[in-house]
């Protein structure tokens, strides 16, 4: 058996890249006996001769959506316009990055069409400690910082359908010509172009792995009183309350309420609320 990674993943065949060299594999039956589904970015064992995935190999991390492995980080990718920038759902995407501990960046393109959004964004998540970019894939402008970014790394890029992220990476990855589809101009959602998870490869100096687009995105599925710890800028407050078990809601002596406006931005705090309350 030679070890090799997953690549794409179509319809129970996935294509394993091994040192270079790519099989065509099929799952053993196995797997679903287990309730095992190879995932893009699985380590794994095959038999190449024979076509089979033998073995997924001891997984570093797990993305539930998209549903990747052993990724270095997510860039969150928004548009800046067609479709509407949703702050619920790019808080729900980063709640999943830190659910998994993937370090996450955030990326506004479509630039072009609304130049204030991008800057608010900027301001408000590099307070909070996440990098974030401001790119036009249409004009092919503010890519120079993003792509070094990714250097070196494996990156999912992962967002609602329709933002631009297979044209983002038919940029910044030279040669790739990924299909790319319009945002209808009836409901306001990208086009579903992207059906599956692939690895594309940077310049031989990393990988981005384009995903499917989703629509809507539940949050991770923690408890309650865990919740406040996949908000950065809460950390440094956790513990100072006066009770042991505070949700930062209505209770007395509260430190995260304390800092509402002040480090803690109130549209932040107020997602956090819908989301504590569901």
């Amino acid at each position: 058996m030679i070890e090799g990674t997953i690549i794409k993943g179509i319809g129970g065949q996935y294509t394993v890249d091994c040192g270079g060299q790519q099989y065509i594999c099929k799952a053993r039956g196995l797997f679903r006996k287990k309730k095992e589904t190879p995932l893009v970015g699985d380590r794994v064992r095959v038999k190449a001769d024979e076509g089979l995935l033998m073995e997924i190999l001891p997984r570093r991390n797990e993305l539930k959506r998209p549903r990747v492995a052993n990724v270095d980080q997510v860039v969150i990718v928004l548009a800046a316009a067609q479709p509407d920038l949703h702050f619920t759902m790019l808080d729900r995407y980063l709640m999943q990055a830190e659910y998994e501990k993937i370090p996450a960046a955030v990326c506004v393109n479509k630039n072009d069409l609304d130049e204030l959004l991008p800057v608010k964004v900027r301001d408000l998540y590099e307070a909070v400690g996440y990098p974030v970019f401001i790119v036009s894939a249409a004009d092919g402008l503010g890519f120079g910082d993003l792509t070094e970014y990714l250097r070196g790394k494996v990156t999912v890029l992962a967002g609602p359908s329709g933002v631009g992220k297979t044209s983002i990476i038919n940029i910044i990855c030279d040669g790739e010509d990924l299909k790319t589809g319009a945002v209808s101009e009836r409901i306001g959602r990208g086009k579903h172009t992207t059906r599956h998870t692939e690895f594309v490869s940077l310049n031989e100096s990393g990988y981005v792995i384009d995903t499917p687009g989703f629509s809507s995105l539940a949050p991770p599925d923690v408890p309650r009183l865990e919740r406040a710890e996949l908000f950065k800028e809460f950390r440094p407050w956790l513990g100072g309350c006066r009770f042991h078990d505070c949700l930062h809601m209505s209770e007395d002596d509260c430190a995260v309420k304390e800092q509402i406006g002040k480090t803690i931005d109130p549209g932040r705090y107020d997602r956090y609320i819908e989301w504590i309350s569901d």
